[in-house]
């Protein structure tokens, strides 16, 4: 059994006839914690894509969650994404029904049939992130950071090999932001493997991690003694 989440090597990535990236050499192992840093423009989300299957590998290799990544069949990318757990910045919860027929959505669209399971995991996942009472509230009732939290619930729904986290205290306040963070750090510390992308260097300094830097076309690790200007 292979010991890495993420194994890219030589890998191109073009988006709308724009090569991002032309050769990346990049793995993560299981039950790591990595930050993905880099301006704007940089080719963090390019690579996000990549990884959850929105943006086709062009050439190398690239292997996510056991799936090979170059020449992947559409068919097989809902598979894929029920190894990854994906947090967005802005939640992206539906607001026209409550947390738990949000979490129960994609269950069901993933596959799930029995109504006692499909209760079951959802009860586990809000109760993991310390949001068990509030499953009959809609989103617009539930302040940023706990609706940040559902959408890390809805992540952990389908038990992910690697939770890809997409800027996700970037709409929170600082003191949120740290509550978030901290919710992500202890999960990685029991055994999630977890890549996000942040703009916030105050959490790298709070919650340091090994980081990747996407610049010029590259990805390649960093180490943050202080935040950048």
């Amino acid at each position: 059994m292979s010991s890495t989440v993420v194994d890219f090597n030589k890998a191109k990535i073009v988006q709308r006839d724009q090569v991002i990236f032309e050769a990346i050499d990049l793995k993560i192992a299981k039950g790591e914690f990595v930050y993905l840093i880099g301006k704007t423009g940089s080719g963090k989300s390019s690579l996000l894509k990549t990884l959850y299957g929105e943006l086709p590998l062009n050439s190398g290799t690239g292997q996510v969650a056991g799936f090979n990544l170059l020449g992947l069949k559409e068919r097989h990318i809902p598979s894929l994404r029920r190894k990854l757990g994906i947090v967005f910045q802005d939640f992206q919860l539906l607001n026209d029904r409550n947390i738990y027929e949000n979490l129960r959505f994609v269950l069901k669209a993933t596959g799930w049939t029995q109504e006692a399971q499909i209760s079951q995991r959802i009860e586990e996942v809000l109760s993991r992130v310390g949001m068990n009472d509030q499953g009959r509230k809609l989103p617009y009732q539930m302040s940023g950071g706990e609706q940040q939290r559902i959408a890390i619930a809805r992540a952990l729904l389908n038990d992910p090999e690697l939770i890809v986290a997409d800027e996700p205290t970037g709409n929170l306040d600082p003191q949120t932001s740290m509550e978030v963070m901290s919710l992500l750090k202890d999960l990685n510390k029991n055994g999630r493997s977890i890549l996000m992308a942040t703009h916030d260097y105050a959490l790298l300094l709070k919650h340091p991690s090994r980081t990747l830097k996407c610049e010029d076309g590259r990805v390649f690790e960093v180490v943050h003694k202080k935040p950048e200007a």
